[in-house]
């Protein structure tokens, strides 16, 4: 089987090396780069499954960085970073990273959180990449929602994993609790509130009425419900 391939952007040496050793000796293919123009011109010529970030980077802004890796790239992206406040937690998830872990950190556990999420991208038996539903086509393989004229409006990895949690269990109710245990975060505010925004931006994309949105449904103090009749290819 192919290893699976995890970018480190990092300007501290001994934290690259440290990710690198422990990785590849858990299974994966390993690309480090100190600086976020390198990093970036690598992602032209390769295609990572997971890309770890820092957000104190000498020659970028680590956030609007994240922001264009979850709308342009198909990689999980976990920001690792020093910056513990919630609101810094809190804004990484909201821009599209698909999970944030604080220095110092057990490299265990940054193992343990790639996993998850890439056992969280494997699709269902059931499910295929595109998904059809009121006349909207999702292609999880490219990442965008295509419409019937054919317009097409990307999404990011973090709003694909909720999509599909939708779509592969329509016309069900889905609690918090189901949601924290199938995305793989922890129980907490900012889970909470990242969640709640890239609901929101699905339903901006589907063009639903924020008001009454048709598709996915509040049911207030028990989750969400997707209401729409679904058929994968």
């Amino acid at each position: 089987m192919t290893r699976p391939l995890v970018t480190i952007l990092d300007d501290e040496p001994e934290i690259r090396s440290m990710l690198v050793d422990v990785l590849e000796e858990a299974g994966f293919d390993t690309m480090s780069f100190g600086r976020a123009r390198a990093f970036e011109a690598a992602l032209a010529r390769h295609t990572p499954d997971v890309c770890l970030v820092d957000l104190g980077l000498p020659d970028s802004d680590g956030l609007a960085l994240v922001h264009r890796l979850a709308l342009e790239q198909g990689a999980i992206v976990i920001i690792i970073s020093g910056r513990a406040q919630v609101q810094d937690r809190v804004t990484g998830l909201e821009l599209g990273a698909d999970d944030y872990i604080i220095k110092p950190f057990d490299p265990a556990e940054v193992v343990a959180r790639i996993r998850a999420r890439l056992r969280g991208t494997r699709p269902t038996a059931q499910a295929g990449q595109s998904a059809l539903f009121k006349g909207w086509t999702a292609h999880f393989d490219r990442y965008v929602l295509e419409d019937q004229a054919g317009e097409e409006t990307p999404f990011s990895h973090a709003e694909g994993e909720v999509l599909r949690l939708f779509l592969e269990s329509p016309k069900r109710l889905i609690s918090r609790a189901q949601m924290q245990e199938s995305l793989g975060g922890a129980a907490s505010e900012s889970f909470d509130r990242a969640m709640d925004v890239r609901i929101s931006r699905l339903r901006t994309k589907l063009r639903e009425d924020p008001k009454n949105p048709q598709l996915i449904k509040t049911i207030y103090g028990a989750g969400y419900i997707f209401l729409g009749d679904v058929t994968w290819s």
